[in-house]
């Protein structure tokens, strides 16, 4: 995997105003972490972070800090503002080399399925896969092969045979299946009252909270 450079500052203060003010100017609050060292805070420009966090592929990143050596890092995870969902904050994996780690890789979805034509429907109820490997065998994404299901067919993740890594999510998790469609629901009767509707409601990821 090609790696991506990304260069920060490290932060002198960790406090809520500075956080914020860091924002102002145009750059994102992090953390980078690592089993054999110490955390630093840092910032990076928002427009250079955004690219590696709005993707379907996984980076393997080299920060650059002023009076450090490289390291060797993945995005751990993110955090967004509710409103305008802008990345607020962002913590980044240190990775050894010959050390095996654990990561979320998305998937790729591969072909229409056979059971799409026979009036199926594809649900994918699964976009990322947990899995642990060494640095140099990070996949960029992992592709999943559906043109050959039929209606009733399912694909898990004991279904699936990857080289150099290991899937950590349950062997009986399905990842992708063709159902029949859903009967359609009835319109009430003319004069009858139609049930009241739930509010909908729209899920959010989480949003900046305090630095440990």
């Amino acid at each position: 995997m090609e790696k991506v450079k990304l260069k920060g500052n490290v932060r002198e203060s960790i406090s809520k105003s500075s956080r914020s003010e860091i924002r102002r100017n145009g750059r994102v609050p992090g953390i980078y972490y690592s089993k054999h060292g110490s955390p630093i805070a840092l910032d990076v420009v928002e427009k250079e972070i955004n690219p590696l966090v709005y993707t379907k592929e996984t980076h393997l990143i080299s920060l650059q800090l002023k009076d450090k050596e490289e390291l060797e890092c993945v995005i751990k995870d993110v955090q967004f503002d509710p409103i305008t969902d802008r990345v607020v904050h962002f913590d980044l994996l240190g990775l050894t080399s010959g050390e095996t780690f654990q990561l979320e890789v998305p998937l790729q979805f591969v072909g229409s399925p056979v059971g799409i034509k026979e009036g199926g429907v594809l649900q994918t109820l699964l976009h990322k896969l947990e899995i642990e490997c060494l640095p140099k065998d990070i996949p960029q994404h992992i592709e999943i092969d559906i043109q050959d299901l039929k209606i009733g067919d399912a694909i898990h993740v004991k279904d699936l045979k990857l080289e150099n890594l290991t899937i950590l999510n349950p062997e009986e998790s399905v990842i992708a299946a063709v159902t029949h469609p859903k009967a359609e629901v009835e319109a009430p009767a003319e004069g009858a009252e139609e049930a009241p509707k739930e509010p909908e409601v729209i899920g959010k990821e989480k949003t900046e909270e305090e630095e440990k």
